[in-house]
């Protein structure tokens, strides 16, 4: 084809918001004037190096970087883009506006890639919200290959180009259908001996979705009993899966698990900034509530998280998202996670240890504790003591209830809560329920209504604790099969929420 020295063409990119991709059209304009490569539309400072890696990689394959004026639009300008996913749609515009390039590679197409010097294309973080983007927008996707295959979208056409000179193909490669081979062991609960009534309550966590405190001294098996929490979670739906495989791969984050169907499960370090947790910087990424979406949030040794980075939590657990605002608008994170904590019980851990003494005053012990904060222990559903076991049960381990055994009957309780819903609502109600629909779910019988009230009246319980506990008792109620909350669902549940965790 032959070489034009001014021209125009337009391609098709996006950029991050978010977890959601933007469209943006690159329009680029090669003119009679002085020489020159500028980029205009609210570009970042990785958009403005983009013009070295341009020139670079367009000599490396041969191509004839033009000696006039160049200028690079990126529309609508009111949007703030970032990243070096713009380098490939930059580039391929400049070559079809110069002629060097048959334009029908791109037309209809989305392009989204980082250059390095020599001409290959690296793929960048977010591929799979580019895809869902040109689906959206009825147009193909051209990236490079990704780590982890993205899945095949219905109605998208996906080809990857490894180099720029691909495009002087007569075809770009479509995308081969490879099917993910991610598999990898999850940790069974038969490996703890004993803590029974600890794996009780964290399966009516993961039918109900409620958060849980472990409180014990070191040793006593905490971390080991959240990290197995996993293996008794359903499988991602298809459409859980897409949710979260997006956050991840914005995030930068392998989905092959995530795709296999396995839940996230995030255990992020005490030592987190508040970004961290819930998500910020610049631009905006999605923290670790955002990434535990659809999975498990741990966070292990929780007296130890700042106070202020904890009360950031509060806004996800109740809300199931993370609203950040910047001076460029507001973004919402998707985080409906599971919340499983665990704390010492003093500074020491010993505390109502009967075995080793300890060595914290009352004040020590109380000043520890008042970290985690009442807002935040209110929207706790279960609270539980795990205790050091005996050696000889130790020694037993692997003879314990196995994951099976949970995991069989948190699907029963899904289940069963579902048909529940449908015959009590018309429609299977969200997780987001009003109080009244849960009180109605609940139909409490007089004696156990008598009994709610007398226990709430005797600890002063809020509005929100009332509402916690007779979730957790819905819940208890679904395990059983059962269709009315009884007195003792509640007693159970409330033995969770009002059980004594300090140790002493």
């Amino acid at each position: 084809m032959a070489n034009r020295r001014f021209g125009s063409f337009r391609v098709w990119s996006a950029t991050l918001r978010g977890v959601q991709a933007v469209p943006v059209q690159v329009e680029v304009v090669v003119s009679a004037g002085l020489p020159g490569f500028s980029i205009v539309g609210m570009p970042d400072a990785s958009i403005h190096e983009a013009r070295e890696r341009i020139r670079a990689a367009c000599r490396a394959c041969g191509f004839v970087m033009p000696a006039e004026k160049v200028v690079v639009n990126l529309a609508p300008g009111s949007v703030r883009k970032t990243g070096s996913g713009f380098d490939l749609p930059i580039a391929v515009a400049l070559l079809a506006a110069t002629g060097q390039i048959n334009p029908a590679h791109v037309e209809g197409r989305l392009l989204v890639g980082e250059l390095s010097l020599s001409g290959q294309v690296r793929p960048v973080p977010g591929l799979l919200a580019y895809a869902l983007c040109a689906q959206e927008q009825g147009l193909g996707f051209v990236c490079a290959p990704p780590p982890t295959e993205i899945p095949a979208l219905s109605g998208l056409e996906q080809l990857r180009v490894r180099a720029l000179s691909a495009f002087r193909q007569r075809e770009l490669p479509l995308q081969s259908a490879v099917p993910s081979d991610w598999s990898a062991p999850m940790a069974d609960f038969r490996d703890i001996a004993g803590h029974d009534a600890a794996k009780r309550a964290l399966q009516i966590a993961a039918v109900g979705g409620h958060g849980v405190l472990m409180v014990g001294p070191p040793g006593s098996g905490k971390t080991m009993l959240a990290e197995r929490i996993p293996s008794i979670l359903p499988p991602l739906t298809e459409q859980e899966m897409i949710e979260s495989a997006v956050i991840h791969s914005v995030a930068g984050e392998d989905i092959a698990p995530i795709m296999a169907g396995r839940r996230p499960f995030r255990q992020p370090h005490h030592s987190a900034s508040a970004a961290g947790l819930t998500g910020g910087g610049h631009p905006l990424r999605p923290g670790e509530v955002t990434l535990a979406h659809n999975g498990v949030l741990f966070l292990d040794e929780l007296p130890e998280f700042k106070p202020s980075v904890l009360q950031g939590i509060r806004q996800p657990l109740e809300a199931g998202t993370v609203s950040l605002t910047r001076a460029d608008g507001k973004i919402a994170f998707p985080a409906r996670f599971c919340l499983v904590a665990a704390a010492n019980p003093c500074p020491c851990g010993y505390s109502g240890d009967p075995d080793r003494a300890c060595r914290c005053s009352d004040k020590q012990v109380m000043t520890y504790q008042n970290r985690i904060g009442g807002p935040l222990l209110d929207r706790i559903d279960l609270r539980i003591d795990v205790r050091r076991i005996p050696t000889g049960q130790v020694l037993d381990a692997g003879g314990g209830i196995d994951s099976e055994q949970l995991r069989k009957g948190v699907q029963d309780a899904r289940e069963f809560a579902r048909r529940r819903r449908i015959a009590q609502e018309g429609d299977v109600l969200d997780g987001s329920s009003s109080a009244q629909k849960l009180i109605s779910a609940c139909r409490l019988s007089p004696p156990a209504r008598g009994f709610m009230e007398s226990v709430t009246k005797a600890y002063a319980m809020s509005g929100r604790g009332v509402v916690r506990t007779l979730s957790v008792a819905r819940t208890i109620a679904d395990l059983e099969g059962c269709e009315r909350v009884d007195q003792g669902h509640i007693a159970e549940a409330l033995s969770y929420r009002l059980q004594d965790v300090d140790g002493r």
